[in-house]
């Protein structure tokens, strides 16, 4: 079974932006999404195109299964989704020890929102955390992607 096991955070601050290594430019949606289960499709730089499906309720480690698919598939199966198109451009920045920062700079509906995701090998990895790290949102179920589609930009905590 393949899992993914990750830690998200909402940014504090632009520091991350002079260390960025790489982006690229990504288009997901939704084919199918309820508690516990999603089928995303998702279009990277407008050339390649993956089929994702996850599984589980809880937000460190989930299920998941990735495919890549014929990028025409995925422009005709954007017509078919659930919810709202969620793009982004996600930036690549390095950690020490080997560890590497995936910040996602949301536009369109969720301009504004600026999350990062740390990949982890483990549930019990504690990899270095930087300063424009904000406030952990691991497993607060409305900033899972297949929520911002569903639901838009989260409301903030009371």
């Amino acid at each position: 079974m393949g899992q993914e096991i990750e830690r998200k955070f909402l940014v504090a601050h632009g520091g991350w932006r002079a260390l960025a290594t790489g982006s690229a430019r990504l288009e997901q949606f939704y084919l199918f999404s309820r508690e516990g289960a999603s089928v995303r499709v998702r279009i990277s730089d407008g050339a390649r195109a993956r089929l994702t499906i996850k599984t589980g309720r809880d937000g460190l480690s989930r299920g998941e299964f990735e495919y890549d698919i014929p990028l025409q598939d995925a422009v005709e199966l954007r017509e078919s989704r659930v919810g709202k198109l969620v793009a982004k451009t996600r930036h690549i920045v390095p950690l020490a020890g080997g560890w590497q920062v995936e910040v996602d700079v949301f536009a369109g509906a969720l301009d504004g929102l600026v999350m990062a995701e740390i990949e982890l090998k483990t549930a019990d990895d504690a990899p270095p955390l930087p300063d424009f790290l904000g406030r952990e949102v691991t497993g607060d179920a409305r900033y899972f992607n297949s929520q911002l589609a569903l639901e838009g930009m989260p409301q903030a905590p009371d």
